[in-house]
């Protein structure tokens, strides 16, 4: 994967022409889509670092353009959109987006997130050398991207995958909100660190509701960490 190479899949021409060039300005090698399907399409011929992704584009819409490329890729994917509804936000993430930026932005926010999510994959690189490994009662395949309890597969999005390992890696040790976020998301994140609540809460949703366990704990107005089950 080449970090340095940027797919900017925008609509708006200026807003497009404008972001490409102060991206190469900052070093990034940037090609422009300004339709979802050409943009997928470049996507899938292609191979880049990141992609900065507006929602209402023509052809075929931000979303889905999203849902195909986590089909069979985890590409960091930057949200850039002028719809800042806390859903879209919700359905953006919940679909496999590493970050989410409303229009109008600073550029200096922009590469700041860019950043962020390309360090998220170096982060991830470094995880998948781990192999295959339990943390009792879960299995995890850590190239596969996999988490199963027994014989279930715990179906997870790449962002509650690095924040599951993080805190296994760090097991029985209390980790702050923002030392989780500069972890996971990044020391970059310039979002709320109330998102580690919301992944928090997903990952009790998946695991500890689903299957009766209680791996994640809570430190009252300190943080999490994960526990194994004895």
């Amino acid at each position: 994967m080449n970090g340095k190479r940027i797919l900017l899949i925008e609509d708006e021409e200026q807003l497009a022409r404008y972001l490409e060039l102060e991206l190469t300005h900052e070093g990034y090698q940037v090609e422009v889509a300004y339709d979802g399907r050409i943009g997928y399409e470049k996507f899938d011929e292609g191979e880049y670092g990141l992609v900065l992704l507006d929602l209402m584009l023509p052809g075929i819409n931000g979303l889905e353009v999203l849902r195909r490329i986590r089909k069979n890729s985890d590409t960091p994917v930057v949200i850039i959109t002028c719809k800042d509804e806390v859903m879209d936000r919700v359905m953006g993430l919940d679909s496999g987006a590493d970050d989410y930026i409303s229009k109008p932005f600073a550029i200096e926010e922009l590469l700041a997130r860019i950043r962020a999510a390309l360090k998220k994959t170096f982060v991830k690189e470094e995880k998948d050398e781990m192999g295959v490994f339990e943390f009792k009662p879960l299995t995890i395949d850590s190239q596969q991207r996999m988490v199963k309890h027994e014989e279930s597969v715990i179906d997870l999005t790449k962002t509650e995958f690095d924040l599951l390992v993080h805190l296994i890696q760090n097991k029985n040790v209390v980790l702050s909100r923002d030392q989780i976020i500069k972890a996971v998301w990044g020391a970059d994140y310039g979002g709320h660190a109330n998102i580690v609540d919301v992944y928090i809460r997903y990952l009790r949703t998946k695991i500890d509701e689903r299957f009766g366990t209680k791996i994640i704990r809570t430190i009252r107005g300190v943080g999490y960490y994960a526990k194994e089950q004895e």
